[in-house]
């Protein structure tokens, strides 16, 4: 029995450093395709990389099906509650980590994600040549995808990173607005 469990870890494990790695090489793909950081960083963030590969955004849109399907979450009723379920369910389920929720405003519309460890930059060493590349920038239009399918305009950006010589990686996050399903008239 105990051998099967230990399979399922090392088959996590292997799961996950295949996919820092074949993250690496998009990045470096991109690196090599576009001109300057700046546009590497829109298409971590954009839509599609090829009909095949989906980036960021559409990453978060067909992934909040799957989140929702096997996490048994409801729906949040506030920003507050979505922020824990990001840190404590998403992040655990998809990456094996569970950031810290802290840094509210006293709006209570934005707050920061602080990854002690990031699992995307295992392997990774930026090279001088990208000091402004956000290598980790899928994150954010994860974030933002998903959340924009359950409802909820926000705006994800990296404030510090490891990468950069920061102790942790800090994710701002800010509630834009509740977005409004426009039915039909006469359907609802």
């Amino acid at each position: 029995m105990s051998r099967q469990a230990n399979r399922g870890t090392e088959s996590k494990k292997m799961s996950s450093e295949l996919f820092t790695l074949t993250y690496g090489a998009l990045v470096t793909q991109l690196c090599k395709d576009y001109e300057n950081d700046e546009d590497v960083n829109k298409q971590l963030d954009k839509i599609l990389f090829s009909h095949f590969l989906p980036r960021g955004y559409n990453i978060g849109v067909r992934l909040i099906e799957d989140f929702l399907a096997r996490s048994n979450v409801g729906r949040c009723h506030d920003f507050r509650e979505t922020a824990d379920v990001i840190a404590k369910v998403a992040f655990k389920m998809y990456l094996g980590i569970t950031p810290s929720v802290t840094n509210w405003s006293p709006a209570g519309d934005e707050f920061s994600l602080i990854l002690e460890n990031n699992p995307l930059v295992d392997f990774v060493e930026l090279p001088d040549n990208h000091s402004s590349l956000i290598y980790s920038n899928l994150l954010c239009g994860v974030l933002r995808g998903a959340l924009e399918m359950v409802q909820m305009a926000v705006e994800a950006k990296f404030v510090q990173d490891t990468l950069k010589g920061d102790g942790v990686t800090e994710i701002r996050m800010r509630f834009i607005r509740r977005i409004e399903d426009n039915l039909p008239a006469g359907e609802e």
